[in-house]
């Protein structure tokens, strides 16, 4: 039996499952599977790390059969990035080559979905699981600890097969350095531990944990401008990997407070954005900030390219959750606050909403010697990546993962017609559901929405008073999806007693 999301067959259009039963019997079953990796002639290392009971248990064993080299993997999130931001989405005065050439010679992902704001984002990417899964402190950028002690996690995962681990960015799974990366399967690390941090002084808010820039968890002060910092550091890593690599680049930009160095400023030197000269002047520094961080990932894949890697890399990309169409700058720094003028058009509503403009992204993945340019118009969710990348480096998993993912890379690499599946939401105040094109939004006070986004990307039309019966089989799948949540913060997630104070 394969993974549960490999099971559902295609629904004709405006059907749901029969009953809600056999959706929760093929969402949620898992099998159990054995961990091999196979290697080139030699067993890899086992990398020991703690696991509590009930999670699964990782082993590395010889193969007799012959070995395929596990790709790199290079795993690029951008934060705050927008639909409309990048130049392949049609952003017409933001300069974004890099990524559109990697876009356009790649896997464009049309649908790539994502959480609606940062830490569940990163939950679902590096466990292959929906954040509401750990708790309700999961759900909303948080600086308490997101994952249990001994969580399987992608990292952890890619070591076992022997991969060198990197992290060089933002953490934002936990503010104190001993819940950091480096206790979730990480060999080093680098960057922020907290949910942001000014991109000169390196802070986050002024509080008792304003300052999380470190070094694999010792924490210490640098200067330099953040996001070329975060991309030095991957560089250099790559540059010096003497066996196969997982480096994860979860930059800052383009969070708040914006800012670049001059020489992306001036890219837009005379350009006119508004006709309002304060909206303008924040325009460009915004158009700025996102053209520093297409310059960055140009140079990350220049890397890769100079060291004779690239016929072996696979390079993910994808932002966080959608852009923020807010300003201000509430961190220890001398940026001055501005309103951030993002765009998700034509998609409604930004970071923070269950509507397509907080959760659908740019996001595309790029390796040459595998895969053809094309468009995946299928729905995915970031929890499908740590299912596909651990399959693809070799990695199987003992015990049940509890994966909400599936394994993507046949939609990827081939023209097999993706089968249908149901993605699911939970934030603080709402939670939505999608099944094939229709997608349900449920308010804590009860209010719904209906969409068909098939025929109504921009969710101008709701459809729930027009369309009972469907609203009423998804609402019942939302229920059901949220029966596997955990309804309590734990204990051991939570902040000392003396540094509450600054939550």
């Amino acid at each position: 039996m394969r993974l549960a999301a490999a099971m559902l067959t295609p629904l004709p259009r405006g059907s749901i499952l029969p009953s809600v039963v056999e959706e929760r019997i093929v969402a949620f079953s898992r099998r159990s599977f054995t961990m091999r990796c196979r290697t080139l002639g030699f067993l890899w290392a086992v990398a020991a790390f703690a696991a509590l009971a009930h999670e699964p248990s990782l082993r590395a064993a010889a193969d007799d059969e012959k070995a395929v080299q596990p790709p790199n993997i290079l795993l690029v999130v951008a934060d705050d990035l927008g639909w409309r931001d990048v130049g392949w989405h049609g952003a017409d005065k933001i300069r974004t080559p890099q990524m559109d050439r990697l876009a356009r010679e790649g896997v464009d992902l049309d649908q790539h979905y994502v959480q609606p704001v940062c830490t569940p984002t990163r939950v679902a990417l590096l466990t292959g699981r929906y954040p509401s899964r750990f708790g309700p402190h999961t759900l909303t950028p948080s600086n308490l600890r997101a994952l249990p002690p001994g969580t399987l996690t992608l990292a952890s995962a890619l070591k076992s097969r022997g991969y060198a681990t990197y992290l060089s960015g933002k953490w934002h799974l936990g503010v104190l350095p001993e819940w950091g990366p480096n206790h979730y399967g990480f060999d080093r690390s680098y960057g922020s531990l907290a949910g942001a941090a000014d991109p000169w002084t390196h802070q986050y808010r002024a509080g008792p944990y304003a300052k999380t820039w470190h070094r694999d968890g010792q924490l210490f002060e640098e200067e330099g401008n953040a996001t070329e910092l975060v991309a030095r550091q991957a560089i250099a890593w790559i540059r010096e990997a003497k066996r196969p690599w997982f480096v994860y680049v979860p930059f800052q930009a383009v969070h708040i407070p914006i800012d670049a160095p001059e020489e992306y400023k001036r890219l837009y030197d005379g350009a006119t954005f508004h006709e309002d000269a304060k909206k303008n002047d924040a325009a460009r520094r915004f158009a700025a900030f996102v053209s520093q961080l297409d310059a960055k990932i140009g140079e990350l894949v220049r890397a890769v390219d100079e060291t004779g890697q690239r016929e072996n890399t696979l390079i993910v990309f994808t932002s966080d959750n959608g852009g923020l169409l807010s300003g201000g700058n509430p961190y220890v720094s001398n940026v001055a606050p501005t309103p951030v003028l993002s765009s998700n058009a034509p998609l409604r509503g930004q970071k923070g909403q269950l509507y397509e403009g907080g959760i659908r992204v740019p996001a595309f993945v790029n390796w040459p010697a595998r895969l053809a340019p094309r468009k995946v118009t299928a729905p995915l969710h970031a929890v499908d990546w740590m299912p596909t990348l651990a399959k693809l480096a070799g990695c199987e998993i003992e015990g049940d993962p509890k994966w909400d993912g599936r394994d993507i890379w046949p939609l990827l690499s081939t023209d097999v017609q993706p089968a249908a599946r149901t993605i699911y939401w939970a934030y603080d105040n709402a939670s939505a559901i999608r099944r094939g094109d229709w997608k349900l939004i449920e308010r804590r006070n009860g209010k719904r929405e209906l969409f068909d986004l098939a025929a109504d990307a921009s969710e101008k039309r709701d459809l729930f008073a027009s369309e009972p019966q469907l609203a009423r089989e998804l609402a019942a799948l939302l229920a059901d999806a949220r029966k596997l949540d955990r309804a309590e913060i734990p204990e051991d997630a939570k902040l000392p007693q003396a540094l509450r104070e600054g939550k």
